[in-house]
């Protein structure tokens, strides 16, 4: 059930623009760019008239970080946190994939 719901081919081609992230995840295009220029979040510009673009991590994480926003945890403690959580996230998946190997 799970690869119905998750196509990673797919996830790894989104790219969604500023306006919908925004749109989407109520969270205004200033903010989202004032946490790009933080370091924060990253974008991918395209060729044509560099529009920022947003993969499926990023917009992953800028939701993670507007729910403890929510919950009111600063910016700061918010990042950390979710910075924490993408590496746990991460080593794992990298120890599953090497006991499959």
């Amino acid at each position: 059930m799970f690869e119905e719901l998750f196509d990673p081919k797919l996830v790894s081609q989104l790219l969604v623009s500023i306006g919908d992230v925004s749109d989407v995840t109520g969270i205004e295009q200033r903010k989202l760019r004032y946490w790009e220029e933080k370091g924060i979040i990253k974008s991918s510009c395209t060729k044509n008239g560099g529009n920022r673009k947003f993969d499926y991590i990023n917009i992953k994480k800028i939701l993670l970080i507007k729910e403890l926003l929510d919950e009111g945890f600063t910016l700061e403690a918010a990042v950390n946190k979710v910075e924490t959580r993408i590496k746990n996230i991460t080593e794992t998946f990298g120890k599953l994939r090497n006991i499959n190997a």
